[in-house]
């Protein structure tokens, strides 16, 4: 009988574009290969998109939309819940985010209670590298919380411990997992502290130690990815995760539960004895080779300087608070928590500010660089993966809640988490594309769509010093000024406006210092 398992989508899932992959550069042999064989990169993550979600993953739950304005809404109920049906594709959150996070090369984390399928879809993820499953599943490390270091990535030999002279000449049996191109770290919130220690530089660094010893983790070949799974992210487990290794985490993702009108398919692999990690298609595997090429082409998909913008507008607006320190500079959520402080009380001792304007009052932190760096990729992958040319404003608010999410702390004390949006207090994910759209819709109110001063002036400064005259850079140095003046005035000072005012002084700092020098000439 047909293993019904080996179907894939029909070719092309979106027709009308194409980014490059074998494809490109045909020769004469390539006439003589089969379609699968020379199906394009971004072309193959689509194919292998539908087939979990249509046939391995049982999950129906399509939260993932890039037409929020045009679909169609209904309320449903008397507690304000809706049920959107959009025009274009939409995608399932908990099988779109592990994906892109193996064709980047990312770390996710997929959380949710047990029983909902975590597991089984970080195993997928190592099959599509073209692991058997059965190693994939001998490889995956099972947080629990006897788990040592040694347990985690190998043990000296006991040879070498009895007539070694130095650490030097200790051999470690390393652990066969350490370079697989797909990791797995099952319950990871179980594992005792010292031990998260060690896998932290190995998710960070690259690398693992043991008496002396250096082993890199990264494969030879390929990219590597990470899947990490737990119960739940907010302190629950065995022992609290240390927060560094939290961070290096770069989207995070819920299971959802069964849905029971797909309970004919329950039976059906009940009944044959089916697990969809035996059944992979061959077509779906994905090489080294390939997997280094897909990498790249995502790297390259276009960020257009209006989308630059606008992401620019909407990470500007948590850092700043307003009684963080006393020089300019120093008015941060980073300053007042690294001095020991209590943020949600600072942005509460600001009195006056517009709390619906202040997007920053909402969160108890800014953004890293890191993070930031992870939401453009994943923006990237997003487009690539939809076949898109370039990352549109709706990948960048599709990533928003899974890559920010343990990274953007909401601030209990704000009222919008007491009023009529209760439910965002434990919805972090609607909440986080609540803050996008509503800074979205600042952007375009304040006119910042047709209108950037601050962005003028940083081109030109783009443009180099080289051969500018004094009477020039006055000029500049005037507008730079006048520009500070009008942000003065406005009163109530914002995160938008602090991204812009330190800016703008470096700016000035920048053209007084080359005014300095040709004066001194």
């Amino acid at each position: 009988m047909k293993d019904r398992w080996q179907k894939t989508s029909a070719s092309p899932t979106v027709p009308h574009v194409h980014h490059g992959g074998p494809r490109d550069g045909l020769t004469a042999a390539d006439l003589f290969r089969s379609p699968e064989e020379t199906v394009a990169l971004d072309e193959k993550l689509r194919r292998t998109y539908f087939w979990l979600v249509n046939k391995a993953v049982i999950s129906p739950f399509y939260d993932v939309e890039f037409d929020a304005a045009k679909a169609n809404r209904f309320p449903l109920g008397d507690a304000g819940a809706e049920i959107t049906l959009p025009t274009q594709p939409a995608y399932s959150s908990n099988v779109l985010l592990p994906l892109l996070t193996f064709a980047v090369g990312g770390k996710c984390l997929m959380i949710g209670g047990p029983g909902r399928g975590k597991t089984t879809l970080a195993v997928l993820m190592g099959v599509l590298s073209g692991a058997a499953p059965e190693d994939v599943r001998r490889h995956l490390q099972q947080g629990q919380p006897q788990l040592t270091v040694s347990d985690l990535v190998g043990l000296p030999l006991p040879r070498d411990l009895v007539s070694a002279g130095s650490l030097e000449e200790i051999t470690i049996a390393w652990k066969s997992w350490l370079t697989a191109r797909v990791k797995i770290v099952d319950e990871y919130n179980r594992i005792p502290t010292k031990t998260q220690s060690a896998l932290l530089t190995m998710v960070a660094e690259g690398y693992v130690e043991s008496h002396d010893q250096l082993r890199r983790t990264a494969p030879e070949e390929g990219v590597e990815s990470w899947f990490f799974t737990a119960n739940d992210d907010a302190g629950g487990g065995t022992f609290q995760v240390i927060q560094a290794l939290k961070d290096r985490l770069d989207v995070t993702v819920q299971a959802f539960g069964f849905n029971g009108r797909f309970f004919d398919e329950l039976v059906t692999r009940v009944e044959a004895g089916e697990r969809p990690e035996e059944h992979v298609p061959d077509s779906l595997v994905f090489s080294p080779d390939e997997q280094t090429a897909m990498l790249a082409a995502i790297r390259a998909v276009p960020l257009p300087a209006d989308v630059r913008r606008r992401l620019e507008y909407f990470t500007g607006q948590f850092e700043f608070v307003q009684h963080g320190g006393q020089r300019f500079e120093y008015r941060t959520k980073d300053v007042v928590a690294t001095a020991g402080g209590d943020v949600g009380a600072v942005i509460d001792a600001n009195s006056g500010a517009d709390l619906v304007v202040d997007l920053g009052a909402q969160t108890l932190n800014g953004l890293s660089v890191r993070a930031l760096q992870t939401l453009i990729l994943y923006a990237k992958a997003s487009a690539w993966f939809r076949g898109a040319a370039e990352v549109g404003v709706d990948d960048v608010r599709a990533m928003v809640p899974f890559v920010l999410r343990g990274k953007l702390l909401p601030n209990p004390q704000h009222p919008r988490f007491e009023a009529g949006d209760k439910e965002l207090a434990h919805d972090p994910a609607s909440w986080l594309t609540d803050l996008f759209d509503t800074a979205m819709k600042q952007f375009v109110a304040l006119g910042l769509d047709r209108d950037d001063p601050v962005g003028d002036l940083l081109a030109e400064l783009g443009g180099g010093l080289d051969g500018l005259d004094r009477l020039t850079v006055s000029r500049r140095l005037t507008r730079i000024e006048s520009e500070v003046r009008r942000i003065s005035k406005v009163g109530k000072i914002y995160g938008r406006d602090y991204d812009d005012l330190v800016a703008l002084k470096y700016l000035h700092q920048r053209y007084s210092n080359y005014l300095h020098w040709l004066e001194g000439a």
